[in-house]
This record gives structure tokens, sequence and C-alpha cells, in this order.
């Protein structure tokens, strides 16, 4: 799977997803209503327009996930980049980083973060 352009009702059943997996289908429905307040038909169409889409898997009323929380958030950042900013990754982290204070700590982590991706 290339793209992994969610919904937002299609993100919080996999958020669920991920923090439950494997659950069983009606388990899943039960968490659903608690906490989306989604009747049974609408977790089950959700599960099945993921599972068409390679998103989760259900098998013998198991469901879980094929695709991993990472994944997303990764698509889509990028995508936020691209839409927003050219694709451009400097332009995307100043924009986040506006006015925002980060610990010694967190600038370090960045800078290994750089290092790793430029190959060093």
């Amino acid at each position: 799977m290339e793209e992994y352009k969610l919904f937002d009702a299609e993100y919080r059943l996999l958020d669920i997803l991920w923090e439950n997996e494997p659950v069983n289908s009606t388990e899943l429905s039960l968490i659903c209503l608690e906490k989306l307040g989604w009747k049974k038909s609408t977790t089950y169409n959700m599960i099945r327009k993921l599972s068409e889409r390679g998103f989760v898997k259900n098998e013998n009323a198991t469901v879980s996930s094929v695709v991993r929380r990472e994944q997303v958030a990764r698509y889509e950042g990028e995508a936020i980049a691209e839409k927003y900013y050219g694709g451009s990754l400097p332009a995307f982290i100043a924009a986040f980083l506006d006015g925002r204070k980060i610990s010694d700590e967190e600038a370090e982590e960045l800078k290994k973060m750089i290092d790793k991706a430029k190959g060093k």
C-alpha cells in the first residue's frame, strides 16, 4: 500500500484498533460504542471499508491492523509538508517550532535524527 490517507472516522477506528489488537469484531464494536458512540453497524461498515482498502484484516471475526500508526503518521506529515510548505522540510519544521521552546534533550534528539537521515 502506497497511500495512507485516512478520513477522520477511519483514523479514530484505527487508533482504537492499534491500542487493542488483535480484537474480536464484536468487542471492537463495543469499544467504539463506548468511545465514539457508534452503532454496531457503523463499526462493521468501517471495518469492511478499511479492509477493502488494505488497512485492516478481519479473519474469523478477529480484526487487526495491516498498517502501523507510524506509517500513517509519516504519510500525513509528508502530505502536510507538501500541501502547505511545498515539500520543504525546513519550512515545515520552522512553522512547527515558531515561538516554541525546546529542551536541550529535544534539540540533541533532533540532531541525531538529522545525522541519521544524512547517513552519518
